[in-house]
């Protein structure tokens, strides 16, 4: 599988499973409509409908595009990773139960797993 190029910063996250300082992302308070792609590999995650302000201090999403996400629960339990399910590149977490919306989900992301496009760069 091929790969877009990451920058140090990008892999750290994307690769390494790091994790962005809260409110410090481009995606955060960013609510423009199109879709959300993976950094790493351009697969559809999310659409700009599903975005909404958690307050969290990164992007968040109520829903994903159809087996574009996968979960992983994390060794100690406390935690679900949600990656890629393209590329395996870490994206975030996902949260259950915190009443923010009515799908009462929360994914997580870092805005460096991810990349904006406006809909009519979307790809069929």
């Amino acid at each position: 599988m091929k790969y877009n190029k990451l920058i140090p910063e990008e892999e750290r996250i994307i690769v390494n499973k790091g994790t962005e300082a809260p409110f410090s992302g481009e995606y955060n308070d960013f609510f423009k409509k199109g879709i959300y792609v993976c950094r790493r590999c351009e697969n559809p995650l999310y659409t700009s409908e599903a975005k909404f302000k958690s307050g969290c201090g990164w992007p968040s999403f109520d829903d994903e595009i159809k087996g574009s996400v996968k979960r992983i629960l994390e060794a100690d339990g406390t935690r679900t990773e949600i990656v890629c399910a393209k590329c395996g590149g870490h994206l975030g977490h996902v949260f259950e139960g915190e009443k923010l919306t009515k799908k009462n989900l929360r994914h997580c992301v870092n805005s460096l797993s991810i990349k904006f496009q406006k809909k009519d760069e979307e790809k069929k």
